[in-house]
């Protein structure tokens, strides 16, 4: 058993490291954010608010924001403030994203003024 666990580790891994996705997997960008003012309201709001504009961006499919929802589980982790979904149909359009200009000015002028830290997963669908 210890012996296939470590001729299979390789294959694992470098599945997990592909720089493009197939073209017909969509993007899912989940962006997790911790208030530097937890649970402080117009902070929230403002995340939210700038956020919701980023649906502007050329390329995003669908975007939805929310709040972490509390839990007992142990698995779950709800220590964050504000979580973001975009998804996108390609990587293409994803790297497009980080340098349109609103998301740039929204990140610059109200995500990084606000939060004390940022997590993002990009998940290939």
């Amino acid at each position: 058993m210890k012996l296939l666990l470590t001729l299979s580790a390789p294959l694992l891994f470098a599945s997990c490291s592909t720089i493009a996705p197939s073209p017909k997997g969509s993007i899912e960008h989940v962006v997790l954010m911790w208030q530097k003012r937890p649970g402080n309201p117009a902070d929230r709001a403002a995340l939210i608010a700038a956020c919701d504009e980023l649906r502007a961006v050329p390329g995003v499919r669908s975007l939805h924001t929310g709040t972490a929802l509390p839990s007992d589980r142990p698995i779950v982790d709800d220590s964050f403030d504000i979580g973001l979904t975009v998804r996108f149909d390609s990587a293409t359009d994803l790297n497009a994203y980080g340098t349109d200009p609103l998301h740039v000015q929204k990140k610059d002028e109200v995500l990084v003024p606000l939060t004390r830290k940022i997590l993002v997963y990009d998940i290939v669908r």
